[in-house]
């Protein structure tokens, strides 16, 4: 009986570590099955180019603005402190309700009303939610919408690093913005912070 339960111990743990390790197993598994050839110093990553619409300065400001707010609520989310993430998602909201949608018009506009309701909705999810884990569902929303919101408008100029994660929730995958290279995984925070990979940059 005691050796089944070490056993079992054993399996456990052996889980366990495999389940924290998979993330970066994958990435050495990757480069090492590539061809002298195929392996960069550094991996490349596909560039976005120019933005889809030519905007008011003062818009790609305010929307600047907004991702610095978003980038503290990010931080919050890799500390794993949900109270933290109440206040920055309130800060983020207050953030976006100083972006001026009357600075755009034709289909610049109403691509910004399609992004602005999820991102509306989701902030106010995380400040409603106690959970991390509805938290983080409703940061990855957010993410997927002011992604697509600087592809179409643009910070100036201002570098901004799009980054995955294959093994957030259960496996599924989900996306955030940095504005650095290095990865700092806001849905598993200190248990695996460097899971992920840059996936775009965008200018």
């Amino acid at each position: 009986m005691k050796t089944r339960s070490v056993f079992f111990a054993l399996l456990l743990t052996s889980l366990a570590f495999a389940s924290l390790t998979s993330c970066s197993s994958k990435k050495k598994e990757s480069a090492d099955t590539a061809s002298p050839a195929e392996q960069p110093s550094s991996p490349s990553v596909p560039d976005a180019g120019q933005p889809q619409f030519q905007v008011d300065q003062s818009f790609q400001g305010q929307l600047s603005r907004l991702f610095d707010s978003y980038l503290k609520l990010k931080d919050a989310f890799y500390s794993s402190d949900a109270a933290t993430v109440k206040t920055e998602a309130k800060q983020t909201l207050a953030a976006l309700e100083q972006v001026d949608m009357k600075l755009l018009s034709g289909a610049a506009h109403h691509d910004w009303m399609t992004y602005l309701t999820p991102v509306q909705t989701s902030l106010k999810v995380m400040q409603s939610e106690n959970g991390l884990e509805a938290q983080r569902k409703a940061f990855s929303v957010l993410s997927d919408n002011l992604y697509k919101s600087i592809r179409a408008f643009g910070l100036g100029g201002r570098e901004t690093y799009y980054d995955y994660c294959p093994m957030a929730f259960n496996n599924e995958g989900a996306y955030w913005l940095s504005d650095s290279k290095e990865i700092r995984n806001p849905y598993f925070g200190e248990k695996m912070p460097g899971c992920g990979q840059v996936k775009e940059k965008l200018n």
